[in-house]
């Protein structure tokens, strides 16, 4: 069955940095785009990040355009989120998504929390 189990999450300092991985099973990983999305406490899902199946396109949400960077390794199953220059205001739960093209599975999500 298809899983998404994400990993990376924690408590950060603002400005600090996190890597989040997103490990993906029982598909073949390779031929879907896949997506970051976050939920920041009592507030909606955010989408952050795009990236295509062989990742030569990404595309990010304005709010963490130059700070966010997304990779994938289709050799490892992996999705990767390089998360710098962290704010209180990135602090949410990321979910990773595959898209098909609508996002039909999701991880269990990995909190983020940036505070001093």
């Amino acid at each position: 069955q298809v899983q998404l189990v994400e990993s990376g999450g924690g408590l950060v300092q603002p400005g600090g940095s996190l890597r989040l991985s997103c490990a993906a099973s029982g598909f073949t990983f390779s031929i879907y785009s896949m997506y970051w999305v976050r939920q920041a406490p009592g507030k909606g899902l955010e989408w952050v990040s795009t990236i295509s199946t062989a990742g030569g396109s990404t595309d990010y949400a304005d709010s963490v355009k130059g700070r966010f960077t997304v990779s994938r390794d289709n050799a490892k199953n992996t999705l990767y989120l390089e998360m710098n220059s962290l704010k209180p205001e990135d602090t949410a739960l990321y979910y990773c998504a595959r898209a098909h093209p609508s996002l039909d599975y999701w991880g269990q999500g990995t909190q983020v929390t940036v505070s001093s």
